[in-house]
């Protein structure tokens, strides 16, 4: 009878399950726990997908864009600076080589350490760098705990 009356008022399953006073059978319970999780479901999807294609938007519209490195002649030569003479270019040229044979004597004596070797038994034959992706947090993060350390 209770049914009845409530096809008859129009009441939905949740309508009837939102009253804790509303007598209900084991069955219209488990219904309309289906529908509420099914509507949880969807919600939650379609939520998913606008982030997804807002994150999408965003990264379009604040992507840099990349520098290319296939550069014509002219370019090179207009994006070099004019005033500097070859005897500044010859120190800086000695300044770099310099730099990077420090830099290939840590990082052999790093691989060396970390292996338990000698030096001697390590030839570095390239050195690449790569890109540094980190994120700023990242990047904070790290810098904090290596000032945590430190002061301990």
């Amino acid at each position: 009878m209770d049914m009845n009356k409530a096809l008859l008022t129009g009441e939905t399953l949740l309508d009837r399950l939102r009253d804790p006073n509303a007598e209900m059978s084991f069955g219209d319970k488990l219904a309309a726990s289906l529908q509420v999780t099914v509507l949880g479901v969807v919600i939650v999807l379609l939520a998913l997908v606008l982030l997804y294609y807002a994150i999408n938007i965003m990264e379009k519209l604040l992507q840099q864009p990349q520098k290319t490195a296939t550069q014509t002649p002219e370019e090179k030569t207009a994006t070099a600076p004019a005033a500097a003479s070859a005897e500044e270019q010859e120190t800086q040229q000695g300044a770099k080589d310099q730099d990077n044979e420090e830099l290939i004597a840590v990082i052999t004596a790093a691989i060396a350490a970390s292996l338990e070797t000698s030096t001697h038994n390590i030839v570095v034959r390239n050195i690449v760098r790569t890109a540094d992706n980190t994120p700023a947090w990242g990047k904070a993060g790290r810098m904090e705990q290596i000032n945590q350390m430190y002061r301990v």
